[in-house]
């Protein structure tokens, strides 16, 4: 199962070593995210980052979205069933279900961004991004991320 990351909080004031991190992630701006496959080193990227970013579990549902409304191909240019179909895939189902079981590197995709670019969320941010999920905040992994993305698309 991959990995939706969102960079929630940006890089002011983090450390070079995040930065490095967040660079390797593909996130190093605010309001980015991505889809990584799940392995030990992303993990232990995550723990490194996890005072900046957010992350939750890929469903099919989700990627898809993503990939639809914010799916970008070299130029920002707006990914294209075509495009789809020049990667051997039938359309953004079939894509988003290898992507989100793991069958597929999104970040391996030729001619596609290997991120998305988020508006910030409608409505705010329903709890403080200063503290992990745990303690009543967006960081770290966050089952309710999902939700929060579909308001940042």
């Amino acid at each position: 199962m991959a990995y939706i990351v969102l960079n929630v909080r940006g890089t002011i004031d983090a450390s070079e070593q995040v930065r490095r991190t967040l660079r390797m992630l593909r996130i190093p701006l605010r309001y980015r995210a991505t889809i990584l496959p799940e392995s030990d080193s992303v993990r232990g990227m995550l723990q490194k980052a996890r005072h900046r970013i957010a992350w939750c579990k890929a469903d099919k549902e989700l990627v898809k979205e993503l990939i639809e409304k914010r799916g970008m191909k070299e130029g920002w240019k707006k990914l294209e069933k075509s495009d789809l179909k020049r990667l051997g895939y039938s359309g953004f189902d079939e894509l988003a279900e290898a992507i989100a079981e793991d069958r597929v590197d999104f970040g391996k995709l030729d001619g596609i961004k290997p991120f998305f670019a988020l508006s910030p969320p409608r409505g705010g941010f329903k709890r403080t991004v200063k503290r992990f999920y745990e303690q009543g905040g967006v960081l770290g992994e966050n089952p309710e991320l999902p939700e929060l993305i579909r308001r940042m698309l």
